[in-house]
């Protein structure tokens, strides 16, 4: 019987890279998790209920609580992990999973989230000017520099990499050097159904953490000037900064249960999708509950969402011919005036979004498609290592 690690970048809640996870877990039921902090009850029973090994920050005074403040020592605290005797181990890896050492008979897997946003695409957002204090801005650029040395160099350490997107995989190559098989994340499609009744809702939608990188600050500024009503679920870094930006318009009710979320979507007129996303499991679940999308036309959102353009012949760059059957509205800039016309469009467009139609979008990336792909690639390419491929 094949021995198998899973190593994740860190347990403290429920979000796209956990839902993985969870399939992870499904898949291999023996398998030991690896991670570098857990707050317990955090994650769905599924992870709970697993084995869980934790590194040394787990131990340090308020590492639970402020734990990216502890950034440049997440390399050290993944290579401390012991995994002699794993015939595979498979990474989650969005930050520094990856990096885990192995023996040379061990199979190292890794579904790639992103390369680690917070020292490539992302690090002007996290640490640029206005966003962190003068000692961090004064010791991050040096700081950042060792990362993405110590990211490229540990890249290497993966034999194969899979992408949650092809946005992802363009990142791999371009930083690592690598090629990486695509697999898109999974969506609960039995969980996320739409309602027997048509209904078109009342309010707008955003369900995401409160991280610098998904731009809820443009919803928020954009929703208050339209006087349009929004409502935020999530919670996070950014949390204060948001809530004392919602007043009239935006009510932020925090992170709430998958049952109580699926109502929301099925409540909402449409979901609000401002950021870049590596991939995006959001979107679909809004479409699995047959609502459309209004989002940022770029990142793992162009692979999810079948989004309308709707100034696509004076928008310079866009030349996408307009799906027949729209799941959503594109938005070009990441600007508060961008959404505020995405939204307008959508609001006298409306009736060209079929509920039935963007269900059937979202079925395509089903969470038994996904760990059906996902379990045929692990044991090719177990296979092919036995035989020495």
């Amino acid at each position: 019987m094949k021995k198998i690690a899973i190593i994740h970048d860190w347990l403290t809640g429920m979000r796209g890279g956990e839902k993985v996870l969870e399939i992870f877990c499904e898949l291999f039921p023996d398998a030991d998790i690896f991670t570098l902090i857990h707050i317990p009850g955090s994650v769905s029973k599924t992870i709970e209920d697993r084995k869980i090994q934790t590194s040394f920050l787990q131990k340090i005074p308020l590492a639970k609580k402020r734990y990216r403040s502890f950034l440049p020592l997440f390399p050290l605290a993944i290579e401390g992990f012991d995994l002699r005797g794993y015939d595979i181990v498979v990474s989650s890896s969005h930050c520094v999973a990856k990096g885990v050492l192995t023996s040379p008979a061990t199979i190292h897997i890794c579904y790639c989230h992103t390369p680690m946003r917070y020292v490539w695409e992302h690090y002007n957002t996290y640490f640029g000017k206005g966003k962190k204090g003068l000692v961090s801005r004064f010791l991050m650029p040096p700081i950042a520099h060792y990362l993405r040395m110590w990211d490229v160099t540990s890249s290497n350490r993966v034999d194969h990499f899979v992408a949650n997107s092809y946005n992802v995989a363009n990142r791999i190559k371009k930083y690592y050097k690598r090629t990486a098989e695509v697999i898109h994340p999974p969506v609960d499609c039995s969980l996320y159904t739409p309602t027997n009744t048509h209904n078109e809702g009342d309010y707008y939608l955003i369900v995401s953490a409160f991280a610098p990188y998904k731009r809820i600050d443009i919803a928020v500024d954009a929703f208050e000037k339209s006087g349009l009503p929004l409502v935020i679920i999530g919670g996070g870094q950014d949390e204060e900064l948001i809530r004392k930006m919602a007043k009239r318009h935006v009510k932020c009710i925090g992170w709430q249960s998958s049952e109580t979320l699926k109502e929301y979507y099925r409540g909402c007129k449409a979901l609000i999708f401002p950021g870049e996303e590596d991939f995006g499991i959001v979107p679909l679940e809004a479409q699995a509950c047959g609502k459309p999308v209004i989002a940022f036309a770029k990142g793992g959102v162009l692979e999810t969402v079948r989004g309308i353009y709707p100034y696509s012949e004076s928008t310079p760059g866009i030349k996408q011919k307009q799906p027949e059957t729209p799941t959503g509205v594109f938005f070009t800039e990441q600007t508060t005036e961008s959404l505020i016309e995405a939204v307008r469009f959508f609001e006298h467009n409306k009736n060209i979004f079929d509920p039935l139609s963007m269900r059937k979008h979202a079925e395509g990336f089903d969470r038994l498609i996904f760990k059906e792909k996902f379990k045929q690639h692990v044991e090719k390419l177990y296979n092919k290592g036995l035989k020495g491929g």
